[in-house]
């Protein structure tokens, strides 16, 4: 049997197990890391300034890479966001996210981070036909030229609107459209998406 790696995500509000069934390849595992500042990274940024700090969890591995802002494949480091985000970013869940994929199947070979997370948006500016949505199906595009094949997106946002009771009960609607153009559009209807869930 081929090695897997077994995620949950979100589909519609339901959660499911899916398992990727994969083997070594010289076809990238393409990711696509998408929000808001939470996804860009602020670990250890303060007063603007990140202090340059690499937890272990986000060590860098040359399987690991990311597209840059030209739309080329780099080696990630961190910041990841860093040249995406116009504000300061630090440390992320992307790498560490990598590494933990690998750790669990080394099979998987390469991994491709598509970064695509800019700070303080709310989910009507993601929405189909807006800039953020017409920018990350260009960066996921960009990802595709070479051998690749996008296993997921990790989407983690919904901290801006929950600061308005009106926004924050239309999210659950809004967040469901939002999956849904963007699997019709990538073309993939049942890709992956791994929520992370704010805390209050």
């Amino acid at each position: 049997m081929f090695p897997s790696v077994i995620f949950t995500f979100l589909a519609a509000f339901q959660f499911h197990t899916f398992e990727f069934l994969v083997c070594a390849t010289d076809e990238k595992s393409i990711f696509i890391l998408a929000g808001q500042s939470n996804m860009a990274g602020r670990g250890g940024v303060t007063n603007g300034t990140w202090d340059g700090c690499v937890p272990h969890e986000c060590r860098p591995d040359p399987r690991i890479l990311r597209l840059n802002p030209k739309l080329m494949w780099e080696e990630a480091r961190e910041p990841l966001h860093g040249g995406i985000n116009t504000k300061p970013c630090g440390v992320g869940p992307g790498i560490s996210f990598a590494n933990s994929v690998l750790q669990r199947d080394p099979c998987l070979g390469v991994i491709g981070s598509v970064t695509c997370a800019p700070g303080g948006t709310n989910i009507t500016e993601w929405k189909q036909g807006s800039d953020l949505y017409y920018w990350l199906l260009k960066r996921a595009n960009a990802a595709l030229r070479d051998e690749g094949k996008i296993r997921a997106i990790l989407w983690y946002q919904g901290e801006s609107d929950s600061a308005d009771e009106t926004r924050a009960k239309m999210y659950k609607k809004r967040l469901i459209e939002f999956f849904l153009h963007i699997r019709r559009d990538l073309p993939s209807p049942v890709l992956p998406i791994i929520q992370v869930e704010p805390q209050p």
